[in-house]
């Protein structure tokens, strides 16, 4: 083997290394901070610790490359399935697993431009989200405790339940982790894309609906829809506010399946 063949191979291997080992430190890190025992969130230094590791992640580290232009050419950043012109705002989003277990799961969303996930809840859940490329709206919502929930009129069933604005932003790689808990920091959340963009989430423990894990979507009203006199102590600003009512998964929702490219998860 020629002196420069083998320069190429040492610089390959030690480009996927490298690669390897953030990604690798991050499952690692996670198996250990989320374990079968822990009957409550880990720890907030656990879970910074685990936040401050995915800031230095970023979409190479997971097989990603740039996708600033995957609207105009139709294409998801994975390379299959192609759409038209015409189709492109209807694309779906893409759904990558990197790893799927009891204690946490690891995967990649991936956004075309104006693509959204809808307002969903992450019961009993801690959630880190990570852009690894474009950007983002967020809006999410935390519950006001104790409960505050009203009938809507008119309706048998229909009820909507008090619920405060937690974040209301733009997140535009590269930035930092956002970090969710059960009962704080956004629980229910909505996606929006403004550009093409991909999204690492870590969510622990995974959605499982026969432990109590569903995925709820909701919609929400303004504050003034529903409030009366009483739902008005304790609020200071109404745009802080909304009720939200609990609906069946939209149909629009479409995610397909792609293809993990990033380096191999020794497990």
């Amino acid at each position: 083997m020629c002196f420069y063949k083998r320069l190429f191979n040492a610089m390959t291997n030690s480009n996927k290394k490298s690669s390897s080992s953030a990604i690798q430190s991050l499952y690692d890190l996670c198996t250990e901070a989320f374990t079968p025992s822990a009957f409550s969130p880990p720890s907030l230094a656990v879970v910074h610790k685990l936040s401050s590791l995915l800031d230095t992640i970023g979409p190479a580290d997971v097989g990603l490359s740039d996708a600033s232009k995957e609207d105009d050419r139709g294409h998801g950043p994975f390379g299959i399935f192609s759409y038209n012109r015409v189709d492109r705002w209807a694309q779906p989003l893409t759904y990558v697993d990197i790893h799927e277990g009891k204690n946490f799961t690891m995967c990649i969303f991936c956004f075309p431009t104006s693509s959204v996930i809808p307002l969903h809840d992450h019961p009993g859940m801690t959630v880190l989200s990570k852009v690894l490329y474009g950007s983002l709206h967020v809006k999410a919502y935390d519950w006001v405790e104790p409960a505050r929930i009203r009938k809507i009129q008119g309706t048998e069933h229909s009820t909507v339940r008090l619920a405060k604005l937690a974040v209301d932003k733009v997140l535009t790689a590269p930035c930092s982790t956002s970090i969710l808990y059960p009962r704080s920091g956004g629980n229910l959340h909505c996606f929006t894309a403004l550009t093409p963009c991909a999204v690492l989430d870590i969510l622990a423990p995974p959605y499982d609906e026969y432990a109590g894990r569903r995925c709820s979507y909701y919609r929400d009203y303004s504050c003034s829809s529903f409030s009366s006199e009483e739902d008005q102590s304790g609020i200071e600003k109404e745009e802080e506010y909304a009720w939200l009512e609990e609906i069946d998964t939209p149909d629009d929702l479409y995610m397909r399946p792609g293809t993990y490219n990033g380096p191999h998860i020794q497990k």
